[in-house]
């Protein structure tokens, strides 16, 4: 086991549920020491608070005195920040005839705007341990292909993806890396309908849906230190959907 001082420090945001969960629980399993912060009050924060404890954060990521805070708790607890990993971002399935303005803005506020708060107030503390910052995708957006019915969604990630590759190549000099990773259909508790589709996931190459354990060991690997010479690129955890 590695000495505390050794241990790497990690922020996890949208870590109530989900992928987000997952990812915090698969780090905090490998020996680090991590953080988790919710939004909204409820069941999701009291189990977070029992789980994590002091390590448990309320904060609001779409304001920036909110994420400012947030790592300073962070930092001042464990003395740093090595890994930051940001699991936040709506979904919004249908056609974009049916998309009100309303769906995209918050659609970008959600994936695209709170990634923007979250990395401005983690990056001098990544800086500071070379840390390494990891942002979600979704699945295709390489390609910029067309969407019947995920084009907003996709046209949030995808500006995200903008970001993380001009983040990367901001912060090499600094030795941070920024990557992404863009996950297919995943179906656990929380996910949307779409995911549970049966049509869709007898449609995934490699035959089965992804797993939330999936997700969280390429998040963890691109967190590795045998991960550091990877920044500015997406890490597909589809099953080779879109191929």
């Amino acid at each position: 086991m590695a000495s505390e001082a050794a241990t790497k420090v990690a922020l996890v945001t949208g870590s109530a549920r989900g992928l987000g969960l997952a990812v915090a629980r698969h780090l905090a399993a490998r020996g680090e020491r991590v953080h988790v912060v919710w939004r909204s009050e409820g069941a999701s924060a009291r189990l977070l608070r029992d789980e994590f404890g002091p390590r448990a954060h309320h904060a609001d990521l779409l304001e920036p005195r909110d994420a400012d805070a947030l790592v300073r708790a962070v930092v001042e607890r464990d003395g740093r920040l090595d890994h930051a990993v940001h699991a936040v971002g709506e979904y919004v399935s249908g056609p974009l005839e049916s998309a009100s303005l309303s769906d995209l803005r918050r659609l970008l506020a959600s994936n695209v705007e709170s990634a923007f708060v979250f990395f401005g107030a983690a990056r001098p503390a990544l800086r500071a341990a070379r840390g390494r910052a990891v942002f979600f995708g979704t699945s295709g957006l390489s390609g910029f292909r067309a969407r019947r019915t995920t084009a907003a969604y996709a046209a949030a990630k995808s500006a995200l993806f903008v970001l993380v590759k001009s983040w990367a190549l901001e912060e090499a000099p600094h030795g941070v890396t920024v990557n992404l990773v863009s996950p297919g259909h995943v179906p656990h508790e929380h996910a949307h309908p779409d995911t549970l589709d049966a049509e869709l996931l007898g449609k995934i190459p490699l035959g089965r849906p992804g797993t939330p354990a999936d997700v969280a060991r390429a998040v963890a690997f691109l967190c590795s230190d045998e991960a550091s010479y990877t920044t500015g690129t997406e890490l597909l955890v589809s099953g080779g959907w879109l191929l």
